[in-house]
């Protein structure tokens, strides 16, 4: 059976990822001052106005409209009629509710006198889902790996300068064409991007096309494979001036290209209590350990949570039929394997340290250099496969 699966990325400079960047870079330097800084910062960019509003507990001292305008010009907004850089910019920061801190404070309270905090409860309830396959080296899904690399190579283009008519925006998209569940070709190319109004199309078609020629694979490429490129027909206009843009706006994005289910939390600009994100990380991690392990060669996992409750209230798995053992079995293995708990997350995965700017664009998976995608449990997992 012929099927096909189509999956995007974004540039950095797409008005979304900005956002994402500028909230990361906050709680980057939060975290330097303090390693149990609590941040839900998201940013709002809108035409020449940047927003940038959320919850801080920490003690710490960050000019964020200074790490912003930073974060803005290392993007590339520095240039033409419209820069970003001198944008207007709005901050409107506050402490953490005593509601919602409620649930990680008690847990405090009930820790008084230091250690780690085991019983941590989760910062807020919800699903959490996590996802591996043997599709790609990276055990991620080809059609977002590739998006992602694309997105990749057009801000190296531009900032290298080898095309220097590039702009920050710009958005790319594969579609994958597959025999089963083995990928058997690219069936169509999607790539727009921002440019210098001077530019011919027919230079940004000849680059752009040349371009994706040396990041796919010329085995998944053939004379039927179907380019769209600047399909409008002018893309001039980018950024913040051409649409607005919000933090956690790419969760899709972010994650596996629309491939596995999304519990709809957001990452970027919140610290590890809260399980949106921290949760998240930690069902990659058990999921790429699975697959490494051999246990099965795809899997989706479920962590669900309470506020204020550190265990989840569910675990869940589904190996697609993949699995060596039953799929209960599988669960009863991750729960009793991996701990869970939100303070044992943030522990093993390391989660108190400023590494979260990286994270904003190009996918928080599938991409070497994050704890989260270490197989180091895969050999130890490996012994339930003799049972």
């Amino acid at each position: 059976m012929r099927r096909f699966f189509t999956s995007e990325s974004v540039t950095e400079g797409h008005p979304d990822k900005l956002c994402d960047k500028i909230s990361d870079g906050i709680l980057d330097e939060l975290l330097k001052q303090d390693s149990a800084a609590r941040s839900a910062v998201e940013c709002c960019a809108a035409y020449n106005t940047l927003f940038i509003a959320g919850e801080v507990s920490a003690r710490a001292q960050v000019d964020y409209e200074a790490v912003a305008r930073r974060i803005i010009r290392e993007i590339g907004y520095h240039h033409g009629s419209f820069a970003f850089d001198r944008c207007n910019i709005e901050v409107n920061i506050h402490g953490q509710s005593a509601d919602i801190a409620l649930g990680v404070d008690s847990s405090l309270e009930r820790k008084a006198g230091g250690g780690e905090l085991d019983e941590l409860g989760a910062g807020d309830q919800g699903m959490m889902f996590g996802y591996a396959c043997r599709e790609t080296e990276e055990l991620m899904p080809l059609p977002i790996v590739l998006a992602h690399r694309l997105a990749e190579r057009l801000t190296v283009l531009r900032k290298t300068r080898e095309l220097s008519y590039l702009r920050p925006d710009g958005k790319t998209q594969v579609t994958v064409e597959y025999e089963g569940k083995t990928p058997v070709r690219v069936d169509a190319i999607v790539v727009s991007t921002q440019h210098k109004e001077t530019v011919s199309q027919e230079q940004i078609h000849h680059d752009i096309k040349e371009m994706v020629k040396s990041v796919i694979p010329s085995s998944l490429l053939d004379e039927n494979t179907k380019y769209y490129i600047n399909p409008t027909g002018k893309f001039s206009i980018g950024g913040p001036e051409g649409d607005s843009g919000l933090t956690g706006r790419k969760i899709v994005v972010d994650t596996y290209g629309g491939r596995c289910a999304h519990g709809g939390g957001a990452f970027s600009g919140k610290d590890a209590t809260k399980v949106d994100r921290s949760a998240a990380y930690m069902a990659r991690y058990v999921c790429k350990n699975l697959v490494a392990a051999g246990i099965c060669d795809e899997v989706e996992l479920e962590i669900a949570y309470a506020i204020g409750v550190a265990q989840p209230v569910s675990v869940f798995i589904d190996t697609f039929g993949s699995g060596k053992l039953p799929d209960d079995r599988i669960a009863e293995i991750v729960k009793t394997e991996f701990d869970l708990r939100p303070a044992a997350i943030i522990r093993t995965l390391g989660l108190r340290r400023p590494i979260y700017s990286a994270t904003a664009a190009y996918g928080h998976f599938g991409r070497p250099g994050f704890p989260w995608e270490e197989t180091d449990r895969a050999e130890d997992l490996k012994k339930h496969l003799r049972f």
